[in-house]
């Protein structure tokens, strides 16, 4: 039985995208032969969007397993699919975007990425890769201007067919605009019933960026995380009620506020669940009940804050208006 094709959004660059894509960061990461397993098994139950990043080390196993759905014939052409990547923080240097884009392709072994995002509004010193780096003193003020100009760059040479960014709050998207010859096609924000983020989707929805979902089950990889989606109460008593699973409740919810979803299982079964929630819909009491939902941001990024920094506080990193 072929699997039931997964709703797009039209993105402001004219291209569309998969509204649920399957994430691939993971602490630990599988071996590289289990995680191409992996995506192959989304591959056959539906899935053609799949967010990787440099960070990740995940972008070799993805091309891995592009390559073998199209020998198994489980795509037929490179535009069946959608594939994003992002810049990590220590290429966000004018410079060293283009060869970092270069360097995620080849890791891909694609001609282009279908998205390409700057990871987070921060820049870190070249020499500072890898999770074990991401420490406070290693972060040094971001060039937004320089690190856009250079992702434009990445666009007109039709190495990445939309950009955008991550992680950017109202104020930083409104620099970005005023500087952008090219708008940002979409902002990937945490996002879930428990971080709903209410003000940023209503801001990027005036201005034509669609808003992609990270972590909207609450837990993000294996090192940190919360069971403040997947152990609500609300939820819980909604999925009971509709014989759905709580995970399928969220991205519905996540479905009908108009975003899409980077939704992470590498259980092939609970992969199946995630992207069966496109032929029901929640209803209006239902709907109301997740205003009730605690709000708590689960990712606090206090590693990117310090007093000698070019972020002194988390209120700058995110935003957050006085």
């Amino acid at each position: 039985m072929e699997a039931k094709k997964i709703p797009e959004v039209m993105l402001n660059s004219g291209h569309k995208m998969p509204l649920i894509g399957l994430g691939t960061a993971s602490l630990p990461q599988p071996p590289q032969e289990a995680l191409t397993s992996i995506i192959i098994d989304a591959f056959e139950v539906g899935y053609r969007h799949f967010d990787s990043a440099s960070l990740y080390e995940s972008e070799e196993a993805l091309g891995k397993a592009v390559s073998k759905a199209l020998e198994l014939g489980l795509i037929k052409r490179r535009d069946e699919i959608f594939i994003t990547s992002k810049l990590w923080t220590t290429d966000s240097h004018h410079d060293l975007v283009l060869p970092a884009l270069k360097t995620s392709l080849q890791k891909l072994g694609l001609e282009y990425v279908d998205l390409y995002l700057i990871h987070w509004p921060v820049r870190m010193k070249p020499e500072a890769k890898g999770y074990e780096n991401m420490v406070k003193e290693n972060v040094i003020p971001f060039d937004m201007k320089g690190t856009w100009e250079a992702m434009e760059e990445c666009y007109r040479l039709g190495l990445a067919k939309s950009i955008g960014v991550s992680n950017f709050g109202i104020k930083k998207l409104t620099q970005l605009l005023e500087i952008a010859s090219i708008p940002p096609a979409v902002n990937q924000v945490e996002m879930s019933p428990s971080w709903q983020q209410g003000k940023l989707r209503e801001f990027c929805k005036q201005k034509g960026i669609h808003v992609s979902a990270w972590s909207p089950l609450g837990a993000y990889k294996n090192s940190y995380g919360s069971n403040a989606v997947m152990e609500n109460p609300i939820l819980m008593q909604i999925a009971s009620a509709r014989q759905k699973s709580v995970a399928q409740i969220a991205l519905r919810w996540i479905y009908e506020q108009g975003a899409s979803a980077i939704a992470k299982s590498f259980n092939k079964e609970r992969m199946k669940q995630n992207i069966q929630i496109f032929d029901w819909e929640l209803s209006q009491e239902e709907s109301e009940k997740f205003s009730q939902i605690p709000q708590h941001r689960m990712f606090s990024g206090e590693m990117f804050v310090s007093e000698n920094g070019p972020y002194k506080s988390l209120d700058e990193l995110w935003d957050v208006e006085p």
